[in-house]
């Protein structure tokens, strides 16, 4: 049996999770919030009024832009108040829904990463968009079994969060999920379909504590295993709940 042992939400794409302890999920629909926000190079096209599916390169983001992981925001959907810290201490703060507040984080990030930003960055969002890495809402999942096959192979500790998933569970076992691409699965009360591998980047070479690229995940699954995959997407394709400690189990 898998069980559920960490559930997180990523407010702002390329950005710090958010743990939760339960979610409901709806039929189609991502986790609510999860890559909600995204920070858009100041060259980068979007359309907030008829949002289209970028790639990730069109934004901020760890492959690219590591400093990232030493940051850590906090956003409250309250109030729409969004503040970043470092090292516990706040560096900036700024509500999203009116343009001053916006401005004030637009502006932190042009401070703090410089040329790496193309153009002056910009804080975008659409209604019922997600700036997921795939064209779909999707939830990603990542098996622990795998991540310590990989440390094996590695000889050394690999956080989890590298691979910035929503869901991960172990009891499975090593690289079972890579079976399970169009088979159905429950999810706490919820029903899912796997719906594709993770293709792994640069970004998971990013350690999250240190901000440092400190391994190399996507050069080492090539060598080793001869594919850059690790975790799976699925769709919900039936509502219902999933909560830490829940089963996650394969149907067909």
């Amino acid at each position: 049996m898998s069980t559920i042992t960490h559930l997180y939400r990523y407010p702002i794409k390329g950005m710090n999770p958010e743990a939760l302890q339960r979610v409901s999920l709806q039929a189609g629909e991502a986790i609510g919030l999860d890559r909600y926000f995204a920070l858009a190079h100041g060259t980068t096209e979007f359309n907030p009024d008829a949002p289209a599916h970028l790639s990730k390169t069109h934004f901020l983001m760890l492959m690219k832009n590591e400093r990232l992981a030493a940051l850590y925001s906090i956003y409250d959907d309250s109030t729409g108040v969004l503040q970043i810290e470092r090292d516990g201490k706040v560096l900036v703060r700024g509500n999203l829904e009116d343009s001053e507040g916006r401005q004030k984080i637009e502006n932190f990030f042009v401070e703090y990463l410089g040329d790496e930003i193309r153009g002056a960055p910009k804080l975008v969002q659409a209604p019922d968009h997600t700036f997921s890495d795939v064209n779909a809402k999707v939830l990603s999942c990542i098996n622990l079994a795998t991540v310590r096959e990989l440390e094996k192979v590695l000889g050394t500790s690999v956080h989890p969060l590298r691979f910035r998933a929503n869901v991960y569970f172990d009891g499975a076992s090593p690289w079972a999920e890579m079976d399970w691409v169009d088979k159905t699965l429950m999810l706490g009360t919820a029903k899912v379909r796997g719906f594709k591998l993770i293709e792994r980047c640069a970004a998971t070479n990013v350690n999250p504590d240190s901000a440092v690229r400190d391994l190399q995940i996507p050069q080492t699954l090539v060598k080793t295993y001869g594919h850059r995959h690790l975790g799976i997407y699925v769709q919900v394709i039936e509502n219902g709940e999933v909560a830490l400690d829940d089963e996650l189990k394969v149907l067909s």
